[in-house]
């Protein structure tokens, strides 16, 4: 049977207090929105909008008339963005909510119900607004991730190059490091062109490659067919014509860069030198270590796995003011990088992290994991960590670890100092030996040390 809710068991909206009197939460669609609005403020208090510009800009006059001060809605794909933008550009404050935090009563599940529950969930203060970047770090951000992609898609073309020169039985990969270097693409620019002779391409050789002449030559020796030197041909093309793009990229980023350093004091010491001087084929084609240097007065580049390229990526999705999460843990904890905390009856269910689709944290791992190849304090913890309880979880420890250094030096200056392995593994001896003395003192034993031979 059907049991009867009684009137106590039902919630009570006057027992909560409200802290958004004029609230509004809008379900968004690929097509329309529905909006839904306090019913004391609107005879009709939900009312539903295309998605079009016009109906927009409607949407959000309604809700200026109506006296509405914030708005709640989920961030769905990427429908949200103009609503959003609109929205902001009338003096409305919006609440981008996290869908997963939001979830409606089961069983309920339409448009209307949900832009209600949004109402009455932020209305009450119960939704968590999600980070949103400033204006220009916003747009650096989208000028990064274009740039990525970008990147992705003129690395499909370079493996049309090699699988064509494999179809050639050129094996030019076999005696050169990378096809994109010097003395690769001098080859192929050669092939492209109408170069057949092995001799003459073979001279196209680098100084600084360590195959020999007579090696080249011998791979460059293949089986020219004419739908293989197109393909070799349109590969090439396309190529090229996504590095200009890149580079396109590179100016917007780097104008960008100067008007985020304009009302910023110069430092008053120069610029450390660079720990390395090799630069990274995918970095961009200006000097992003100085541009980042005077906007964020610290060189953010000396801690360890964090090249200029990875420094520019992690500003563009986090931002410059770390002052949004009060302390280290919350910025840990907002990257997904921090212990899970599943308690129930006072026992630890689990502490795992949860998963994400982080982009920040995806760099901070990747650079955890160049950390440990490093001889540093940083690469002994991470070795010796990934050798106790596996690379996976040393990678999230040591991306935990350089996330808070990132956050330290951003918000308060403070200058990485690099102790170095030996320093850690003294450390780690010291509590190796002080564990095992308490232990030995314990069991009614006293820990000396030997005498040396």
């Amino acid at each position: 049977m059907k049991k009867k809710v009684s009137s106590k068991d039902k919630l009570d909206d006057a027992s909560l207090p409200v802290v958004h009197r004029k609230a509004a939460g809008i379900d968004i669609g690929s097509r329309f929105h529905v909006v839904a609005v306090p019913p004391d403020l609107a005879s009709e208090s939900i009312r539903t909008f295309d998605s079009f510009t016009g109906d927009l800009q409607e949407m959000a006059r309604w809700l200026k008339d109506l006296g509405i001060k914030t708005v709640a809605m989920e961030s769905t794909g990427v429908y949200w963005i103009p609503a959003f933008s609109i929205l902001q550009e009338k003096g409305i404050e919006v609440y981008l909510v996290n869908a997963s935090l939001a979830k409606n009563v089961p069983g309920r599940k339409t448009d209307i119900n949900d832009a209600q529950w949004l109402q009455r969930l932020h209305s009450f203060g119960l939704l968590r607004n999600s980070f949103q970047p400033a204006e220009n770090i916003a747009s650096l951000r989208a000028h990064l991730r274009h740039r990525d992609n970008l990147i992705e898609y003129k690395a499909a073309h370079i493996q049309h190059i090699q699988k064509a020169l494999m179809l050639m039985n050129l094996q030019v990969h076999h005696v050169v490091s990378d096809i994109t270097g010097v003395t690769g693409m001098r080859i192929v620019r050669a092939i492209v062109a109408g170069e057949r002779d092995a001799r003459i391409l073979a001279s196209f050789r680098d100084v600084r490659c360590k195959s020999s002449l007579e090696t080249i030559e011998k791979s460059l020796v293949g089986n020219y067919k004419l739908e293989h030197l197109l393909q070799l041909r349109h590969a090439v093309e396309l190529c090229d014509h996504y590095q200009q793009k890149i580079d396109e990229c590179d100016q917007q980023i780097e104008s960008i860069l100067q008007l985020l350093q304009l009302n910023k004091s110069a430092p008053e010491e120069p610029l450390p030198k660079h720990r390395h001087r090799t630069k990274q084929p995918n970095d961009p084609n200006f000097d992003a270590r100085s541009y980042l240097y005077r906007i964020t007065g610290v060189d953010v580049t000396k801690v360890h796995g964090m090249g200029p390229h990875t420094v520019l990526k992690l500003i563009g999705e986090c931002g410059l003011d770390m002052s949004k999460w009060p302390t280290a843990k919350h910025f840990t904890s907002w990257l997904t990088l921090s212990p899970g905390n599943k308690i129930s009856g006072g026992k630890v269910l689990s502490s795992k992290t949860r998963r994400s689709t982080s982009k920040s944290a995806t760099m901070f791992r990747l650079a955890a994991v160049n950390v440990g190849k490093m001889d540093s304090a940083l690469g002994a913890f991470y070795r010796r960590l990934a050798a106790r309880v596996g690379k996976a979880k040393a990678v999230t420890a040591t991306a935990r670890k350089l996330a808070v250094i990132f956050y330290n030096t951003l918000r308060y200056g403070t200058k990485f100092v690099d102790p170095g392995a030996e320093y850690y593994e003294e450390k780690y001896r010291e509590r190796v030996i002080t564990h095992m003395a308490k232990k030995a003192k314990k069991l009614g034993f006293e820990l000396r040390e030997l005498a040396p031979a």
